[in-house]
């Protein structure tokens, strides 16, 4: 049975809903080609933290600038010089990805400054992006900044972002907002062509008896897909944007709960990480095995089948009965 598993998504017409993810992977022009030859339908390159940037900056320009005028004579003999910024490095990736490896690059921005998110975003749309994700990952450390400020800020930046580019811009959100489907609505609202649910948050541990913060790196699970699942399935029938999940996907079943629930995408990061870009194969595979035992043709077939119909209060109560459904067993499996 021949089957069409092809999705679109900001715009662009992907032969599958597999895409690896802002990752190590993605960071360099060689991984970047190797998730390409091994089948991803579109790669978002490894974030850009403005702070990196600024810090090689300043770096660089302390550098050139210690001892520049104990020679002012010697100076003078020679031309003034184009330093490089260090961000024209991950542009080359970039350019060389975008013309090479023969799908979507879509760049991801991480910016702390309003001039930042602006500088960055137009400097990779020049250099080939197909999209441009913005990465907002934010803690609010203030407690005097208020749950409206924060919010304001993030669509500003959007606003301010799409004034400046053409591609398609879409935002990588935290699950932390008071109303993320309020949000979601408002970011669809003001030009973002995709939702990416959600940001994952690396929180610094303590390591015991010292006052060094304990770094490390725990891949998702695929239990972590549930809390996305759950959103994109109350906004993909509310929603403009389109949908991407990020996340705890680690298998071709996963991949299709995320199309059930009414994602165009699904984004793969940690599965790949632990078992190499060449599992976006096993995944597809496993894809099309449910499908043609589900007989179905094409994934325009049941995307969104699992979303949520009904009113906004239809689809709480659900969540309630689930809810109390899922901590009864809990506590039965205890009891015995």
């Amino acid at each position: 049975m021949a089957m069409d598993i092809r999705t679109n998504y900001l715009g662009l017409e992907l032969p599958h809903p597999v895409v690896a993810s802002a990752s190590p992977l993605t960071a360099d022009l060689e991984g970047i080609l190797r998730l390409a030859d091994a089948g991803a339908s579109a790669i978002v390159m490894a974030s850009v933290f403005e702070e990196d940037i600024q810090a090689q900056e300043l770096a660089e320009a302390a550098l050139w600038e210690t001892g520049e005028n104990s020679q002012p004579e010697a100076a003078g003999y020679f031309p003034a010089m184009h330093h490089a910024s260090p961000l024209d490095g991950r542009l080359a990736v970039l350019r060389s990805a975008a013309e090479r490896a023969g799908v979507p690059i879509i760049a991801s921005l991480n910016g702390c400054t309003p001039a930042g998110w602006l500088r960055f975003a137009k400097d990779m749309e020049q250099a080939g992006a197909a999209a441009i994700e913005l990465n907002f990952w934010h803690v609010p450390t203030n407690p005097d900044e208020t749950g409206t400020q924060v919010e304001e800020r993030c669509i500003q930046v959007l606003r301010d972002v799409k004034a400046q580019v053409k591609v398609p811009v879409s935002v990588k959100l935290s699950p932390f907002f008071s109303s993320p489907g309020n949000m979601v609505k408002r970011l669809s609202e003001n030009g973002a062509g995709g939702i990416v649910l959600f940001n994952s948050f690396y929180e610094p541990g303590l390591r015991s008896l010292t006052e060094s913060a304990e770094v490390d790196f725990v891949p998702s699970s695929a239990y972590e897909l549930r809390l996305p699942l759950m959103w994109a399935a109350l906004l993909s029938e509310r929603c403009q944007a389109d949908l991407a999940i990020s996340g705890g996907v680690h298998s071709g079943m996963d991949v299709a709960k995320c199309l059930l629930a009414g994602a165009d995408i699904a984004m793969v990061t940690s599965v790949l990480l632990q078992k190499g870009p060449n599992y976006i194969s096993i995944l597809l595979q496993e894809l099309r095995e449910w499908m043609s035992e589900q007989n179905l043709g094409s994934v325009k077939a049941f995307k969104g089948r699992m979303a949520a119909r009904g009113t906004a209060t239809q689809a709480e109560e659900f969540l309630r009965t689930q809810y109390r459904h899922i901590l009864s067993a809990h506590i039965t499996d205890i009891k015995q």
